[in-house]
């Protein structure tokens, strides 16, 4: 075939989400699997959603392109104004978005390197420079991020918490970094967490989009409010600049069905609120469970953990726990663990131990 792709996209793969649960099953002859490798909610969504989408059936009719009825029960949520509001089939494709409209082969952005990788893929699809910061003890290092910032760079980065270790950055340290970033630039806030932070000096970032108008936020409805199926976040920044991203979106992004969907489940904040707690409880027994083998991790304000197992390499681990039943996702230095409900949980510390006890 003589037709080329630009360059820059040879050096790149498409993502690839592994086996699905059935091949899993059918291959190592596994009566069932947990999934605790996408950082989905466990605990499913609201009812609420599921009543809701069952009475919808004009499909043949087009979804509301600006998302109205959304946009006000959302603008309510975050309380903010509509038209600073911009929806997005999940986080991926806003990330995608701003990258279109920012970046080009003559501009630069600065991101942390071990932190969510579409960043760094949308930023090579551009063919801007990318000029990636090594995480310190897991977290972003604001200090080294701000020196690499000039007069070329279009975008900072910032996934708070950090997937996929779970890290954060605080209110003070925030703070402190957008005062030295130049109006220029665009900070990107990635919150896909945000419901699950618990720290006491996680920043709230919705009153600083006031003195920072290069601030932007991005939120999801795909983990705690456990509509990952239905592809849906959305975006809070300046209204100048949201009508700006506007253009690069494409018509009729969000459905029908995932706009439903989020508009039921902001009606039941009890079951995110819920969700959120149980978390936090299993997390804590994580912690217990890798302070009492000597296991690395780093505290999370997300809904999964990182850990290390001393002695045994993270392809070790993810393989060990997969022919198991248990699906987990492995980076270079450890594996990521979603956080599962307490049966699940239980099942998942009997099999660490065990591994822990085999490296040993």
């Amino acid at each position: 075939m003589n037709v080329k792709v630009k360059p820059q996209l040879l050096s790149l793969k498409a993502y690839a989400p592994g086996k699905s649960s059935e091949e899993v099953q059918r291959e190592y002859g596994l009566e069932k699997i947990v999934k605790l490798a996408s950082n989905e909610n466990p605990y499913g969504t609201s009812p609420r959603v599921s009543e809701a989408i069952s009475e919808i059936d004009d499909f043949a009719i087009y979804p509301d392109g600006a998302a109205a009825a959304l946009r006000t029960e959302v603008a309510k949520y975050t309380g903010v104004k509509e038209d600073q509001l911009i929806f997005s089939s999940g986080l991926d494709e806003l990330i995608q978005i701003i990258s279109k409209a920012l970046l080009d082969e003559k501009s630069n952005t600065v991101m942390a390197s071990g932190t969510f990788p579409q960043y760094r893929h949308n930023a090579v699809v551009q063919n801007a420079e990318i000029r990636e910061v090594p995480l310190q003890d897991g977290r972003h290092d604001l200090q080294a991020m701000a020196n690499e910032i000039d007069d070329k760079t279009k975008v900072v980065w910032i996934c708070n918490p950090n997937n996929p270790t779970g890290t954060y950055v605080n209110d003070k340290e925030l703070e402190q970094f957008l005062q030295s970033v130049p109006s220029h630039v665009l900070v990107v806030m990635d919150e896909a967490y945000y419901e699950y932070a618990t720290a006491e000096d996680y920043p709230e970032t919705i009153p600083l989009l006031g003195p920072y108008d290069n601030l932007m936020v991005l939120r999801t409805f795909s983990k705690a409010f456990g509509l990952a199926a239905f592809r849906i976040g959305y975006g809070i920044g300046a209204a100048s600049f949201i009508k700006q991203l506007e253009v690069v979106r494409l018509p009729f992004n969000t459905s029908m069905l995932a706009q439903k969907a989020a508009i039921e489940a902001l009606k039941d904040l009890d079951f995110v609120e819920k969700s959120v707690s149980l978390n936090a409880l299993e997390l804590q027994k994580f912690y217990g469970i890798c302070k009492r083998h000597e296991i690395d991790y780093y505290p999370s304000q997300g809904n999964f953990i990182f850990i290390s197992i001393p002695g045994k390499e993270s392809v070790e681990v993810f393989q060990y726990l997969l022919e198991r039943g248990f699906t987990v996702r492995p980076f270079p230095d450890g594996v990521r663990i979603t956080i599962g409900t307490k049966e699940e949980n239980s099942e998942l510390f009997e099999l660490i131990e065990k591994m822990v006890l085999v490296a040993h």
